[in-house]
């Protein structure tokens, strides 16, 4: 564990000192009244219910004592230390009292109160004051705006909170920007059994961040697994660092999920890229917590649900399970869930079928799912489970439970545990759906008191049982660097460092892509119908012609592009009729001139593109392309600069990689070359900040072996 940092400087945040929020010795609890039913009254009682291991003081201006408890005035009337200070005045008295904590030398924080930058801008001023007050103290400092704090260690036993009651002892962590939220679920934890270690609402993180708390939970002994609920997101880079960290430690793997509410900011300049609008969706965060090993929840049934299986130790070692059951109909539901989550149906060895053989009746199904028959009894599902286990091609195990008129409902669940606890020291994780309501309710609780993962219905058994999956496959990847491939970087910073803020024109972008090594396709920017036809005569036909401008970003919509120019006459026809037509849209003067290439045989159309994210810097993104982009969506996204494998990744991840591979008889994309071209373009983003947007659209991708070349691209510059 760390300790306090006695430093007053203003260095960035860190976890040191989180100790004396989690593990005091003493608290005071500033602002506590005598009214039953409010914050200040309720913190103060949770506080001395629960048997804090330690001493508490409440601070209540001429007050002379709390439900018994002698009174102080001020915090540093109280003539013993004080390590924790938890402020329950109105946010408007908060700054005060926080700087005579700092004269008492309290070492860290809890602000309760609301009342800061939630309320508009002086909210705001009054918080940075209390932060300034904190950190010039030395003083760590959770909230403002946040329910407060919970450590179940039994020789803690902290709740500094105004939730309900104190939750039960597990290995799960929850952090949470959302007190409203904590207290609902703490309500669901309570009625399913399950556990916490820490519990903390963040609130406006105004010091600690879920950065600090991730760092000193992965030290933490009673910590197995962390949720978290976050609102907004101050450190994009710092948590994706912290959460590889941690997720990622092979010696001791902590899983991380998380649910993040809202969207990821973009700019108003990003409507006008594909790549900028994508980016303010969900996807982002898909792929942020994709590459830093986070799973990624859609609700609070699916993180516990995912959290009762991880918290088990080890990590369930694959996505191989076996399914007992005493019913057909659900094992089919079963086994169509764990199918549709990309589980695999365990193939049973002859041992072990030879074992279900010789314990179950004629009538039973001895391949996977298991059906030990309706009448089944402990002894049935016993033998089963025995015989599972000892299965090495068996990873998972789900057992399902119908009740019926002769079915031992709480001696079946007592055989499990026992099964559990027989296979304690297995790598294989046990899961139990026991179905029904009131009749399987005792045999729930008995699974529930002694750790087995339940779920109501077998659909929700699978999605945790693939997210435990996922998480291993993540673990045991292959770690791979980050490439550095040549280019010519003085090239294009010759363009990119002398421009303007703005679109580059197309043809600045095209040189600044064949510095980059992309396969760009030579062209000749021309100002009359003569220089085009001598620039199609040489490039060779069919051309393509294309407007440059400045005032022109969406070629199509202008008629900006015209395609399969197949001899002179048609290149001069073509040229007139679109100078003709652009006129109708922008100023002669506006018009710089028109390309002319040689037309891009026909391929795959996909899209790459680069966005300036404000949470997390360069976002790389690949995805269908052409004019169907922000119709399907289809897009996955990367945290520049990516390592070699993730290109790969990234391609797989969407739907489009079916139809790369080849469908109905055509042959496959050249994907290699989408993966260069994809590392090329991180590498780009990445020596150049001021890269604020870039669309590669489309990419035309070639059959395997003959490569892509760019058809379209544009990029937008400015000062980061």
């Amino acid at each position: 564990m760390t300790t306090q940092s006695t430093s007053t400087s203003q260095a960035p945040a860190s976890p040191d000192g989180l100790d004396s929020i989690f593990r005091p010795k003493s608290i005071a609890v500033l602002g506590v009244t005598n009214t039953l039913g409010t914050v200040p009254h309720d913190i103060f009682v949770n506080i001395l219910t629960t048997r804090f291991n330690g001493v508490v003081y409440p601070v209540a201006p001429r007050k002379r004592h709390i439900v018994g408890v002698r009174a102080y005035n001020y915090v540093t009337e109280i003539p013993d230390p004080v390590e924790l200070a938890v402020l329950v005045f109105p946010g408007a008295v908060c700054e005060k009292a926080l700087q005579q904590c700092v004269e008492k030398g309290v070492r860290a924080a809890v602000i309760i109160s609301a009342g800061f930058r939630e309320i508009g801008p002086a909210g705001l001023e009054r918080e940075n004051r209390v932060k300034a007050i904190a950190r010039e103290g030395g003083m760590r400092l959770i909230g403002p705006n946040c329910l407060g704090v919970i450590n179940t260690e039994p020789e803690v036993r902290l709740n500094a909170s105004f939730a309900r009651a104190m939750p039960d002892a597990g290995r799960i962590a929850f952090l949470s920007q959302s007190g409203a939220l904590c207290t609902a679920v703490l309500d669901y934890a309570a009625s399913k059994h399950i556990g916490f270690s820490k519990f903390v609402s963040l609130g406006n993180k105004a010091d600690v961040s879920e950065v600090d708390l991730l760092r000193y939970l992965a030290e933490d002994p009673e910590t197995s697994v962390i949720l978290m609920y976050l609102e907004s997101i101050n450190n994009g880079r710092e948590l994706m660092k912290a959460a590889r960290e941690i997720a990622g430690n092979r010696s001791n793997p902590k899983p991380i999920l998380a649910i993040k509410g809202g969207r990821t900011a973009a700019g108003a300049a990003a409507a006008q890229s594909h790549t900028g609008a994508l980016a303010a969706s969900a996807e982002v965060c898909d792929g942020v917590f994709e590459q830093s090993g986070i799973i990624r929840c859609q609700s609070l049934e699916e993180m516990f649900n995912a959290a009762q299986l991880l918290s088990q130790r080890p990590v369930p070692r694959g996505s191989r399970i076996a399914i007992v059951t005493n019913a057909g109909g659900p094992g089919v539901m079963a086994t169509d869930a764990a199918i549709s989550n990309g589980l695999d149906l365990a193939q049973f060895s002859d041992e072990t079928t030879a074992l279900l053989k010789a314990a179950l009746p004629a009538a039973a199904n001895l391949k996977n799912p298991v059906d030990v028959i309706g009448d089944a009894r402990e002894d049935r599902y016993g033998a089963a489970l025995d015989a599972v286990f000892k299965d090495d091609a068996v990873d998972q195990i789900l057992v399902i439970l119908t009740p019926q008129s002769m079915t031992n409902i709480t001696t079946i669940a007592q055989t499990v545990c026992d099964i559990k606890d027989r296979y304690a020291d297995s790598d294989k994780s046990l899961l139990c759906s026991f179905m029904g309501a009131k009749d399987v309710a005792p045999g729930i609780e008995i699974l529930q008191r002694n750790g087995v993962p339940h779920y109501i219905l077998p659909e929700w058994a699978a999605d945790a049982m693939w997210r435990a999956a996922w998480y291993r496959q993540w673990l045991n990847r292959e770690v791979t660097q980050i490439e550095t491939l040549p280019v010519h970087r003085e090239r294009a910073a010759a363009i990119l460092d002398k421009a303007p803020d703005g679109y580059l024109l197309e043809s600045q972008a095209l040189e600044v892509l064949e510095a980059y090594g992309f396969p760009v396709v030579p062209s000749v920017l021309t100002q009359t119908a003569d220089e085009a036809v001598a620039a199609a005569d040489r490039a060779g036909y069919p051309v393509v012609l294309r407007v440059v401008s400045p005032k022109i970003i969406h070629k199509i919509d202008v008629k900006g592009v015209i395609l399969n120019l197949k001899n002179a006459d048609e290149v001069r026809k073509a040229y007139g009729a679109m100078r003709d037509n652009l006129l109708q849209h922008v100023k002669a003067e506006d018009v710089t001139g028109i390309l002319v290439r040689h037309m891009i045989p026909a391929g795959k159309e996909i899209i790459l593109g680069v966005n300036r994210d404000p949470t997390f810097g360069h976002m790389l993104m690949f995805g269908l392309g052409g004019i169907f982009v922000e119709t399907f969506k289809d897009v996955t996204f990367r945290i520049v600069p990516i390592r070699a494998s993730a290109a790969g990744k990234m391609i797989r991840e969407t739907r489009a990689y079916a139809l790369l591979k080849g469908v109905r008889g055509e042959p496959p994309s050249d994907i290699p070359s989408i993966e260069d071209a994809l590392k090329r373009l991180s590498q780009l983003a990445h020596d150049f900040p001021r890269i604020a947007e870039l669309d590669i659209n489309p990419l035309i991708v070639h059959p395997q072996g003959e490569g892509c070349h760019v058809a379209d691209i544009r990029i937008r510059l400015e000062q980061p």
